[in-house]
């Protein structure tokens, strides 16, 4: 008979602990493909805990980041470098960042000319309580830190570009 107790006992820790677990702020993300760069290492473990006002949260994949509750901004190291490409290009601190504009006011900026590669997504759109985000503050809040990473190109301005045949 004592055996009934034990297993309502059970049962109910296993149900607190679903709960628990369900309750999870961890942003899931999926790790890149060089995520297991040591460089991304670097740049990861400088990430700062607020960008663009947004508080930092974990997230369950290597070498990421994400900002903001919804998040607003996430950070993932170790993308493809991007070949030449039309898209606007800005400078932010030293850095070459490509702007992909297509899904506006939410943007995919991505390294160009460095080694492996890091893209942002971010969301400028203000949510209930007013917040949204600022493409400059995260900008600039992660050029200083993405800088690290070597440099192997940088965009060009369309008059150094060589013509196409």
């Amino acid at each position: 008979m004592r055996v009934l107790p034990f297993l309502i006992a059970f049962g109910l820790t296993m149900a607190a602990a679903v709960g628990v677990t369900g309750c999870t702020t961890t942003v899931d993300l999926d790790p890149a493909e060089a995520a297991n760069d040591p460089l991304c290492a670097e740049v990861t473990s400088n990430l700062p805990g607020t960008v663009s006002g947004q508080a930092r949260r974990w997230t369950d994949a290597q070498a990421t980041g994400a900002w903001g509750d919804p998040a607003k901004v996430l950070l993932t190291c170790g993308v493809a470098p991007p070949g030449p490409t039309t898209l606007p290009c800005q400078d932010v601190a030293g850095v070459d960042w490509i702007i992909d504009d297509s899904d506006a006011p939410r943007f995919r900026v991505t390294t160009f000319g460095r080694t492996p590669a890091v893209e942002i997504y971010l969301d400028t759109t203000a949510d209930e309580n007013g917040d949204g985000v600022s493409s400059r503050d995260v900008l600039d809040a992660l050029s200083p830190i993405v800088s690290v990473l070597p440099v192997d190109g940088r965009c060009l301005d369309r008059s150094e570009a060589t013509p196409a045949p």
